[in-house]
């Protein structure tokens, strides 16, 4: 039986890797986020496991309100939501969590 996950920020890291996922399905969208970020489609999956990087997913989403929807009615997840994670992600009073 998987543990309930209760943590905002376990929740928000769990919204930027289906982010994450959604730009990786679109051509477009994946080759701007790579150019963006400077990674390389070989290092996404090690990137991933950074929170700093999961918070930069979760930029690029929200800054374009036709990503944002189209994210939204891919995961099921309402818009506020996905604000929501995205303000835990880049919430400063978690940065001291970060390795």
């Amino acid at each position: 039986m998987k543990k309930p996950v209760r943590n905002p920020r376990e929740v928000a890291e769990i919204v930027a890797v289906q982010a994450l996922s959604f730009i990786a399905g679109d051509a477009e969208r994946l080759g701007l986020f790579l150019a963006e970020s400077g990674l390389g489609p070989e290092t996404l999956r090690h990137a991933a496991a950074d929170p700093r990087f999961l918070a930069s997913v979760l930029d690029f989403v929200m800054r374009d309100d036709a990503t944002v929807k189209a994210f939204a009615s891919v995961s099921q997840l309402h818009p506020t939501n996905i604000a929501a994670a995205h303000q835990a992600l880049n919430d400063p009073k978690w940065e001291r969590d970060v390795p």
